[in-house]
């Protein structure tokens, strides 16, 4: 049996690893593998989620499956450069809300992807994405708000094993 949850455990941790690789650069919905991680590690009793988080974040993974599959994929001109910028600022943002405090966790993923995608606008190729512009809100959600939760439910994780 505790083989058993050692291989759940590992099949949990490469799952969460590969949410992180689909932020990074984007091919499906990296919530889905996030999600499946965090079920994984939590039944094989290395991690304790409750199960209001686990309803929360089942229900904002498949309002990012919509969200996938009702955009446009990549962007105007054609560069896929700002997931890089959104998924390494929200995963310094969540970490960064776990060392504060816990509870805020979700406000630094949250903060660290606004700040990636506002740091993109601002280089050459996210010229056409203006901050204070209707594109730049309808990008955030488009774009950054999978990546949020994605991230997120990574950094749940983290928080399961550390705590």
């Amino acid at each position: 049996m505790i083989i058993l949850y050692r291989i759940l455990f590992g099949i949990g941790i490469a799952c969460l690893v590969a949410a992180i690789a689909l932020v990074l650069r984007p091919r499906w919905v990296a919530a889905v593998p996030a999600y499946a991680g965090l079920c994984l590690m939590h039944w094989s009793y290395y991690i304790d989620v409750p199960t209001v988080t686990f309803a929360f974040w089942g229900i904002a993974t498949l309002i990012t499956v919509g969200l996938f599959y009702l955009s446009p994929s990549g962007e105007p001109d054609g560069h896929r450069s700002s997931n890089l910028y959104v998924g390494f600022t929200a995963m310094a943002g969540g970490m960064l809300g776990i060392l504060l405090a816990p509870r805020i966790m979700v406000l630094g993923v949250i903060l660290g992807a606004a700040m990636g995608q506002l740091a993109y606008s601002r280089t050459p190729a996210g010229r056409w994405m203006l901050s204070p512009s209707i594109l730049f809100w309808r990008y955030f959600a488009a774009k950054c708000l999978p990546a949020i939760v994605a991230i997120a439910i990574v950094c749940i994780a983290i928080m399961g094993l550390v705590i």
